[in-house]
């Protein structure tokens, strides 16, 4: 009992200093500072998706990954150093791309306004202007986040939730970042774009609890069907995430999901919650549609808040992989 009042004591104060911070963030901070920032990061975002539309995925997983470790402040972007491996390295963002997307995006930034528009903020735009050029949701980005100048591999570890984990550690993963049970299947929803390498589910194929069997969560048909993309020891194959779909921000992945047929151990597991159970079932027509891209915003707005740096706090990068 007295570990769990002090696990809710954390829990309230993890809260309450993201909270803190992100009243630093308003819309349109740049306003007076840097008038067409947002419109420059727009166009730029509109280019590189007109010729690399699957970079959309990758880049809303990289923003993502961001907040989850160290809140929204670019740490993702940092450079490994001959000291220290950055975040960028550790294990389960090696499949992340969009880097030099970021990289252009904030070049062109700098030359209209030199040290001005933070990485943290350049990447949550991007993420936003990238999905919603999918005719994904779209989401207004209070901005104001500073960047950060430490990053860990590590730490990537102890706070991405993995693709393996089940309800109750999602749950309290997301929970941890001051995120409730409807943003976990709200935000789980952009699965619906993207592919994913086999080693993130092939224990769910073929040695699911260590005897050679595959996870009986995840429909039969669809199992076989995997096994002929994915061998047991694949590591380079991509598949997608949302068959027949994966470039359109739609609700497709919850009729997936509904239908057993989502590729993670996490994705399976929203069906394993009353609440996450009944949002994946209600949102998986087209009628969830309109709801969804909605809850999607909201949900969007409020992961981009954890942890910010604000004030003078962190610092504005002039290269998005090095500190200053």
């Amino acid at each position: 009992m007295a570990f769990s009042k002090q696990i809710l004591v954390f829990l309230v104060l993890v809260g309450i200093f993201n909270l803190c911070n992100a009243q630093g963030l308003k819309l349109g901070f740049y306003k007076k500072t840097c008038p067409t920032a947002e419109a420059i990061v727009k166009k730029e975002t509109a280019s590189i998706m007109a010729v690399a539309p699957t970079l959309a995925a990758p880049i809303l997983r990289m923003h993502f990954h961001d907040c989850f470790v160290r809140g929204c402040d670019a740490s993702i972007l940092l450079n490994s150093t001959t000291n220290n491996q950055a975040e960028k390295d550790s294990f389960p963002n090696l499949s992340l791309r969009g880097y030099g997307s970021i990289d252009r995006v904030k070049s062109a930034v700098e030359k209209k306004c030199p040290g001005v528009v933070s990485c943290a903020d350049i990447l949550a735009l991007v993420a936003r202007d990238a999905v919603s050029f999918l005719n994904g949701a779209s989401w207004p980005v209070p901005l104001g986040r500073r960047d950060g100048n430490v990053s860990n591999s590590t730490e990537v570890l102890f706070n991405l939730p993995p693709p393996f984990f089940n309800i109750t550690q999602l749950k309290a993963n997301f929970a941890s970042k001051g995120l409730n049970a409807k943003d976990l299947v709200v935000l789980s929803g952009g699965h619906t774009i993207g592919t994913s390498h086999c080693s993130s589910f092939t224990n769910r194929l073929y040695n699911f609890t260590g005897v050679g069997d595959s996870d009986p969560s995840l429909d039969s048909n669809y199992v076989a069907r995997l096994k002929t993309r994915c061998s047991a020891t694949d590591t380079t194959t991509l598949v997608e995430m949302d068959p027949g779909s994966f470039k359109t921000f739609d609700t497709e992945y919850y009729t997936l999901v509904a239908k057993r047929r989502g590729l993670f151990t996490s994705d399976a597991a929203l069906l394993a919650d009353s609440e996450t159970r009944a949002y994946v079932t209600s949102h998986a027509t087209p009628q969830g549609s309109k709801a969804f891209l909605k809850d999607f915003a909201k949900s969007m707005v409020k992961m981009g808040k954890i942890g910010v740096l604000t004030g003078s706090q962190g610092e504005i990068r002039k290269t998005c992989g090095f500190v200053n």
